[in-house]
């Protein structure tokens, strides 16, 4: 094994070039990235024998969707767990060559995909990245009993064509069609949570935290805060949320929970700073884990596929979760003695969320209208991920600039850059609409279709723009879903993707305008222009 990694699957990668050091930018050291490399080798060895075999696994899916959600970024940082779920997907490999009488694919050297020709390099990245995106969504999905056969069919296709293709004109319809599959995996995950816990509504959260015992919960795991909740019934712990969590509160089945009382902290890149001596243990669900600092090391706790050396990883034993060790800790710790007045980064007290898809286009008609009397002269969607790269600002100064009579819909965790700002209202109609996390992209989507649809037009012929910033892969997937949709002059930052070549951007911005973003007002005056 080399003693040194290569990666640039996140916007933070060093220089804007790759992580090639000992360790990343995230803090994952080089043998847990090696170690990701392998797995991914192994899962495309596992899809192009299922594709000479003729046959697929409800294992074999499991653990592909399983594999690609561990590699992205700041998921885990376990090079046990890591080589556990290699091993598992290479037997699964062996077992279903030697039930079909074949040899089994060899595992893909990834080294060799990395070193490719730049386009061929570049088309393979987006892809790879765009499935591990998508494959989070087919993961939160899955915890909910929701699969779908074109989605995990798909997976083993695109895999596969990482071994086998050469073509840069294959390559980039394949691209594509990630986009396609993921507006798929999305809408499964939007049926799956909304099945579980009801539409979300409009809901007032605040930051202060009480006094007492209490827990937060960071990730997307739905079904990990409702076992938390249901757990703690009548304990005296009180349950805040976190980071992708925020959203949680907009569930009806969720937010019948009394204990279930506000959001801690902001953006989960300020978690090193935020979590501090905290008085309380955080239970990380999913992605955005950091490398924890001794002063809260000894109160984080994982689950699910989220790992990190020496850290309580709470485990499923025949579908069920004990999350007994963490409320053991709440007790001990005992949480604030006081009320904690906690504000977000613009100095608010409290937060909006909730405003789904479904909650959204129940009050069309009054968006409708407020378009038609002029009231409302343009929306801007402003989401995506955040992260720690100076020139994120750039988001807080455009909502902030926006004008009186324009609506924001903020989706992914960047909406922490202004989702405190109190911008006022357009005819009761609150001018930032938190519409969800990223595995809530798709209520974004599906209200700029609804208003394309209403003014019988396409989404490019609206008072529409879409300002991006991307950290990770789950951005990715949903930028291709975006491109797969003909959505376009997109403008994305704070950097454009190291994986990109020049080539491939020239062929982005030729058929779908997209542009970096550069200052604030020129960008504002071209968008309204």
């Amino acid at each position: 094994m080399e003693d040194k990694m290569f990666c640039f699957q996140c916007e933070q990668t060093a220089a804007c070039t790759a992580c090639t050091g000992k360790a990343g930018v995230c803090g994952k050291p080089f043998d847990v990235a090696f170690a990701q490399d392998e797995l991914t080798g192994a899962l495309v060895g596992l899809a192009q024998t299922e594709l000479v075999a003729h046959k697929r696994t409800r294992r074999a899916d499991e653990l592909i969707v399983n594999g690609l959600f561990t590699c992205v970024t700041n998921v885990n940082f376990d090079k046990k767990a890591v080589d556990a779920i290699t091993t598992q997907v290479q037997s699964e490999k062996n077992r279903l060559a030697a039930e079909a009488g074949i040899s089994a694919a060899a595992d893909l050297p990834l080294g060799g995909v990395w070193t490719d020709n730049e386009d061929i390099r570049s088309l393979k990245s987006l892809i790879l990245f765009g499935l591990r995106g998508m494959a989070a969504y087919a993961y939160h999905a899955r915890v909910l009993g929701k699969t779908d056969e074109r989605i995990d069919a798909f997976f083993v296709k695109a895999l596969a064509a990482l071994a086998t293709e050469s073509s840069v004109d294959t390559l980039l319809s394949l691209t594509l069609e990630v986009g396609e599959v993921n507006l798929i995996c999305m809408g499964l995950l939007d049926d799956a949570n909304t099945g579980a816990y009801g539409t979300p509504t409009p809901t007032e959260v605040t930051l202060t935290v009480e006094p007492g015992p209490f827990i937060v919960v960071s990730g997307h795991d739905l079904r990990d805060l409702e076992t938390i909740l249901k757990q703690t019934e009548s304990k005296g712990i009180n349950v805040y949320t976190h980071g992708e969590m925020l959203p949680a509160h907009g569930y009806p089945e969720l937010r019948k929970y009394p204990h279930l009382k506000g959001n801690f902290g902001t953006a989960w890149q300020n978690q090193q700073k935020e979590f501090k001596n905290i008085p309380a243990p955080v239970v990380f669900t999913t992605n955005c884990l950091m490398p924890p600092r001794p002063s809260y090391k000894d109160r984080i706790f994982t689950t699910e596929l989220v790992a990190f050396p020496e850290l309580v990883h709470i485990d499923e034993v025949n579908g069920e979760k004990d999350f007994t060790p963490v409320i053991n800790k709440a007790l001990e710790l005992g949480g604030y003695e006081t009320a904690q007045e906690f504000t977000g980064i613009n100095g608010g007290h409290k937060v909006m969320t909730g405003f789904s898809h479904g909650a959204v286009l129940s009050i069309a008609d009054k968006i409708i209208d407020a378009v038609k009397s002029g009231a409302i002269k343009h929306f801007f969607v402003v989401g995506g991920c955040d992260g720690a790269r100076p020139g994120r600002n750039y988001y807080t100064e455009l909502v902030e600039q926006t004008p009186t009579d324009s609506v924001i819909l903020t989706v992914a965790c960047g909406k922490f850059r202004f989702n405190d700002l109190d911008l006022g209202t357009i005819g009761g109609i609150p001018r930032i609409l938190d519409v969800g996390q990223c595995n809530d992209a798709y209520g974004a989507v599906q209200i700029a279709l609804a208003l394309a649809k209403a003014f019988d037009c396409n989404v490019n012929d609206l008072p529409l723009s879409f300002v991006l910033s991307w950290y990770e892969q789950k951005a990715v997937c949903v930028l291709l879903t975006l491109l797969h949709l003909g959505i376009k002059n997109i403008k994305l930052g704070p950097t454009l993707p190291a994986f990109i070549s020049p080539d491939v951007l020239n062929i982005l911005v030729e058929n779908y305008g997209i542009a970096p973003i550069g200052e604030v007002s020129e960008d504002l005056a071209k968008m309204l222009a």
